[in-house]
């Protein structure tokens, strides 16, 4: 028997807003403002906005910086979305039929990639060596760190996005993101205008 999707320390607006906040992310790869937070859920007044979100931090879903144009971070993602499930019919082979797995019929791709997770869908062929192609689905857990050789999504100074290999250098005062395409130079920045959102951990093609 499946429990009902809730989060039982948030009230409906604050799980509203939580669900905002995290679709915000998967589709911009940066946060949302305080304006974009109350468009978002469909209130005009910034000032419930920010209780809400007040209220998300208490709880230990997110943290801000009021520093920041655009200071919030997502700590860990609603456990309790509504999930996302495909049948699982079986095993297959070459030249054999479908066989059943006992006791499965349906797999929960939230179980599958984790909860504390997004998805983007990659522009470009930048990471095409890679295998990560134009229009593929990448999901990305949501980290702050990645080591050497990392697939990561990266921030670069609060403004522009990008999904490239991870490379630090010795001194850690430089970071190098690497495209994954012969024709393409490496980019290096200094360290503190990159901020780590994630790393790749897996990948959806639509055929």
């Amino acid at each position: 028997m499946r429990t009902s999707n809730f989060t039982p320390d948030l009230t409906d607006n604050q799980r509203k807003v939580l669900d905002f906040i995290q679709r915000f992310i998967a589709i911009y790869t940066v946060p949302p403002k305080l304006q974009e937070v109350a468009e978002g859920i469909g209130i005009s007044s910034r000032g419930v906005a920010h209780r809400y979100v007040q209220a998300l931090v208490e709880a230990g879903y997110i943290e801000t910086d009021s520093g920041k144009h655009r200071g919030i971070r997502l700590l860990k993602s609603n456990p309790y979305r509504p999930e996302s499930r495909l049948p699982l019919l079986g095993e297959i082979a070459a030249g054999k039929p479908i066989e059943a797995i006992p006791g499965q019929d349906e797999i929960d791709l939230s179980e599958f990639f984790g909860h504390n997770n997004f998805a983007v869908q990659v522009k470009g062929d930048s990471m095409i060596d890679a295998g990560i192609l134009d229009g593929d689905t990448v999901i990305i857990e949501f980290r702050e760190t990645a080591d050497d050789g990392d697939i990561v999504v990266a921030l670069i100074d609060e403004n522009e996005t990008t999904l490239k290999r991870f490379k630090r250098s010795q001194r850690g005062k430089y970071i190098k993101l690497i495209p994954e395409n012969s024709e393409m130079e490496p980019m290096v920045y200094e360290a503190e205008r990159v901020r780590i959102q994630g790393v790749l951990i897996g990948q959806l093609r639509k055929y």
